[in-house]
C-alpha cells in the first residue's frame, strides 16, 4: 500500500525567470580561494593530480575533525560508495539500516555493494533516524547502521550510540551536510567506525566537488586508500600492508598489485588547495550559520511551522521550514510566496523527501507500508529548505519570517 496525503499536495510552482535573489548558496568560493588556486598554478611545474596538497588537506581535516585518518576523494557520493565497499570487503554482506530522508547516494551505495537496506522512520526534531526504531530493527544480519546528520542537525543520541556499541554494530555517519555539528561537545563524524563528508558547492565549505572518508580504524583506512585508486596496493600507507601483498604475490610487479576490483575516485591538487583555503574560515562561517538559524526558528509562528528542532550542537547551511500540520492551503501559499520573492527552496528537504518513493527502489518499496513512515511522509509533502550562508544578514531572515507568518492557512 502507498497512501498519499489526505488531499493531493499542491504541485511545486515553476521558478521565476532570472537568478534568485536568495539562492540556496552564495559566495561559497571566494576571491581568496581563487587567489590560492592561482598561486598554486604559478609554481614551477605545479602538480595537478593527487599529490602533496591532497595529503596536506587530509592531515588538516583530520586535525580539525578529531580523527586519526582521512582519505580525500572526488565527491561525497564516492565517499559513501567506498565506505560501503570497504565494509563489504572487511565484514561481508547482510543488512544495513538506513534513513528514508537522505541523499540518494547513501542508499545507492548500500545497494551497489550488495547490501539490503532496512528503513526506519525519522525523528521530527532532528530529521535523522528515530533511535528507538533503529535499535528495534537490529538483527543477526545487520552489518551497520548508516545514519545521516540531515542539513546540519546532529542525529545522535546516547541510547543509540551505547545501544549499537553493546550489540557490536558499526555506526557509519553521513556528515556530508553537517560540517561542525556536535554531539556532547564532540564533532559529529567522530563517533562511528567511519564518517563521510561532502565538499559540494552548496555545503558548508566547497572544493566544487569532493569528499572525505574519516576513521580511527587503521584497517579501514588502508582499504579506503586502495579502493580510491583502482584497488592498487601501492596506495596503502602502512608498510606492513605493502610487504604482505608483495610476499604473497611474488609473480606480480609490486607496483601493480590490485587488491580489490575498485574505482578511480581520486581528488585533485586543485580541489585540495580550495579545501585548505576554505577550512581556515569554516568555524567562523559556521558561527554565522548558527546565529541565522536561531533567528529563523525563533521568528516563525509555531502554530503554523515546526520550531522545536533539536538545535543543540547543530550547524545548518539551510533553514528547515516544515509546516506544523498537513495544510495544503498554507503549503501552496508558501511555495508561491517564495517563488514570488525570488527565494530558492527545495520541497521535501534533504534529498527530495522520502527516498522510499523513488523509482530506483521499485521492488523494495512494494514490501513496505508507507503508513509506517508517517514522519518522513509529512516532511516529504510539507517540508522545505531554504539557503543559509555566511553573508546572509539577520535582518533578511527576520523579513522572511514576517513574510511566512503572514501567509493564510486553511483556517483563513
Amino acid at each position: 500500500m502507498e497512501p498519499r496525503a489526505a488531499t493531493a499536495p499542491p504541485p511545486v510552482p515553476a521558478p521565476a525567470p532570472g537568478p534568485p535573489s536568495w539562492p540556496l548558496m552564495r559566495n561559497n568560493v571566494t576571491r581568496a580561494d581563487l587567489d590560492a588556486l592561482i598561486e598554486h598554478l604559478q609554481k614551477d611545474e605545479p602538480s595537478l593530480t593527487q599529490a602533496a596538497e591532497v595529503r596536506a588537506f587530509e592531515r588538516e581535516w583530520s586535525d580539525w575533525l578529531g580523527v586519526r585518518y582521512s582519505v580525500f576523494v572526488n565527491s561525497g557520493s564516492s565517499a559513501n560508495l567506498l565506505t560501503m565497499a570497504a565494509l563489504r570487503h572487511l565484514r561481508g554482506g547482510g543488512e544495513v539500516i538506513v534513513p528514508p530522508l537522505t541523499w540518494v547516494s547513501d542508499i545507492a551505495a548500500v545497494l551497489q555493494n550488495g547490501f539490503e537496506p532496512v528503513f526506519v522512520d525519522i525523528d521530527p526534531r532532528t530529521l535523522g533516524m528515530d533511535a528507538g526504531q533503529v535499535l528495534a530493527k537490529v538483527g543477526p544480519r545487520t552489518r551497520a547502521v548508516f545514519l545521516t546528520h540531515v542539513l546540519g542537525y546532529n542525529a545522535l543520541t546516547r541510547p543509540l550510540v551505547d545501544g549499537l556499541a553493546a550489540r557490536g554494530i558499526p555506526l557509519i555517519e553521513d556528515a556530508c551536510e553537517s560540517h561542525g555539528a556536535t554531539f556532547e561537545g564532540a564533532k559529529v563524524g567522530t563517533f562511528g567506525l567511519v564518517s563521510n563528508f561532502s565538499f559540494y558547492y552548496a555545503h558548508h565549505m566547497s572544493t566544487i566537488e569532493g569528499g572525505m572518508i574519516c576513521t580511527d580504524d587503521p584497517e579501514l583506512h588502508q582499504a579506503a586508500r586502495m579502493l580510491r585508486s583502482h584497488g592498487m596496493v601501492r596506495e596503502a600507507s602502512e608498510p606492513g600492508v605493502l610487504q604482505a601483498y608483495r610476499e604473497k604475490y611474488p609473480d606480480l610487479n609490486p607496483d601493480f598489485i590490485f587488491a580489490y576490483p575498485a574505482y578511480n575516485a581520486r581528488g585533485t591538487e586543485l580541489q585540495a588547495v580550495l579545501g585548505r583555503s576554505q577550512l581556515r574560515r569554516l568555524d567562523a562561517n559556521n558561527a554565522i550559520r548558527r546565529r541565522n538559524l536561531d533567528i529563523f526558528l525563533s521568528g516563525l509562528d509555531p502554530a503554523k511551522y515546526r520550531t522545536d528542532f533539536a538545535t543543540e550542537g547543530s550547524c545548518n547551511y539551510a533553514f528547515t521550514l516544515v509546516l506544523r500540520n498537513a495544510d495544503d492551503v498554507l503549503c501552496r501559499n508558501v511555495m508561491h510566496a517564495l517563488r514570488r520573492e525570488g527565494i530558492e527552496f527545495r520541497r521535501g528537504t534533504s534529498g527530495g523527501g522520502n527516498q522510499i518513493r523513488q523509482p530506483y527502489l521499485s521492488g523494495i518499496r512494494e514490501r513496505l507500508d508507507l503508513r509506517d513512515f508517517a514522519e518522513v511522509e509529512h516532511v516529504h509533502f510539507y517540508g522545505f529548505y531554504i539557503g543559509n550562508y555566511p553573508d546572509l544578514a539577520g535582518e533578511r531572515v527576520e523579513e522572511l519570517c514576517r513574510l511566512l507568518n503572514a501567509l493564510p492557512d486553511s483556517r483563513g
